[in-house]
C-alpha cells in the first residue's frame, strides 16, 4: 500500500520536472530565434566597411530612411577614398519630415558650392556651382543623392548633406579622397644604378627592393596633389644578378624585375650586350656572335 504523503510528493516532483523542462525548451527556442545583437552589429559594420571601400556609391542599402528624428544622429562624417575616373554617388540618408535639403561642396581653392531643394515649393537653387560633373542623381523630388561623373583629382574635398527638419538640422558629410594610380618604371642607368619610379600617384607610393641595396629615395610633390617617388639603388660588392622593385599603393601593388648588367661597362657595351642577349634565340651564325663579342672585349 502506498503512503499518501509519498504519493503527493511524487506527484509534485513530476509537475515541477515537467515545468522546468518546458521552460528550458522555451528559453533555448528564444535564444535560437534571437541571436546576439552585438555580434550582428559587429559583423554588419565589418561587411559595410568592406563594401563601402570597394563601391563607387556611398549608399549602404536602399532603405536609409528614419521616421523618428530623435533617433537620427545630428551629425555624421565619413572618410571615403575613391579611384579617379570612377563615377561616385553620395547618398543623403533623409528623414521623412524634411523641409529643405542642401548639399554643400567645399573644394580646394574654390568657393563653396551649394545645391538646395525646397520640398514645399519643389524648387531648386544653386550658388557658386560651376562643375557640370557634380549633379543631382535625378530630379530632387525623386532622389536627393548627389553624383560625380566621372571623379577627377580636383574633386578631392568635403561634401555635406544638410537636412532641414522641424526638429532641427541634421548633417551627413563625406571627406572624399581621390586616389590616383602611379605609373611605375624600372631601368638601369649607364653607371649601373637601378632606378625605380612611381610617377604622379596620390597618395605617395612606397618603394622597396628585393634584395635590399644601397638606395637613395626622394619625392617630388606636384601642384595637383600627386607625388612622384624615385628610388635609385646599387649593389656594389654583392653577387646580385636580378633585383625586384616593389611599389605599394592604395590602388594596388606592383612588382618589376630587372637583370643587372656589369657595373664597369659603358653605354655602348650595354647596348651590345642587350643585342647579344636578344639574338640568343635567333638563327644567327656563330661567326656573327663572335664578332659582337669581340667588339665588347675590345672596349675593356
Amino acid at each position: 500500500m502506498l503512503c499518501p504523503w509519498r504519493t503527493a510528493n511524487l506527484g509534485l516532483l513530476l509537475i515541477l520536472t515537467v515545468f522546468l523542462v518546458t521552460e528550458c525548451i522555451h528559453s533555448e527556442a528564444e535564444g535560437a530565434a534571437r541571436p546576439n545583437n552585438s555580434l550582428i552589429l559587429q559583423n554588419s559594420k565589418e561587411n559595410l566597411t568592406l563594401d563601402f571601400l570597394a563601391s563607387s556609391s556611398s549608399c549602404m542599402d536602399g532603405t536609409q530612411i528614419t521616421q523618428n528624428n530623435s533617433a537620427f544622429p545630428t551629425e555624421v562624417n565619413i572618410s571615403w577614398p575613391i579611384l579617379m575616373g570612377k563615377n561616385a554617388v553620395l547618398c543623403c540618408p533623409i528623414t521623412l519630415k524634411y523641409l529643405i535639403i542642401t548639399w554643400e561642396i567645399i573644394l580646394k581653392d574654390q568657393p563653396s558650392c551649394k545645391k538646395a531643394y525646397k520640398k514645399e515649393t519643389n524648387e531648386t537653387k544653386e550658388t557658386n556651382c560651376t562643375d557640370e560633373r557634380i549633379t543631382w542623381v535625378s530630379r530632387p523630388d525623386q532622389n536627393l543623392d548627389l553624383q560625380i561623373r566621372p571623379v577627377a583629382i580636383t574633386h578631392d574635398g568635403y561634401y555635406r548633406c544638410i537636412m532641414g527638419a522641424p526638429g532641427g538640422n541634421f548633417y551627413h558629410g563625406y571627406h572624399l579622397e581621390v586616389l590616383v594610380t602611379p605609373e611605375v618604371t624600372l631601368f638601369q642607368s649607364r653607371n649601373g644604378t637601378v632606378v625605380c619610379k612611381a610617377v604622379a600617384g596620390k597618395p605617395a607610393a612606397q618603394i622597396s627592393w628585393i634584395p635590399e641595396g644601397d638606395c637613395v629615395t626622394e619625392q617630388k610633390c606636384w601642384d595637383n596633389g600627386t607625388v612622384t617617388v624615385k628610388s635609385a639603388c646599387h649593389w656594389e660588392g654583392h653577387n646580385v644578378s636580378t633585383v625586384t622593385c616593389r611599389v605599394s599603393h592604395l590602388t594596388g601593388n606592383r612588382s618589376l624585375d630587372i637583370e643587372l648588367l656589369p657595373e664597369n661597362i659603358s653605354g655602348i657595351k650595354q647596348k651590345l650586350l642587350q643585342l647579344l642577349r636578344r639574338m640568343k634565340c635567333s638563327p644567327m651564325q656563330a661567326t656573327q656572335r663572335k664578332t659582337i663579342l669581340s667588339m665588347i672585349l675590345q672596349t675593356r
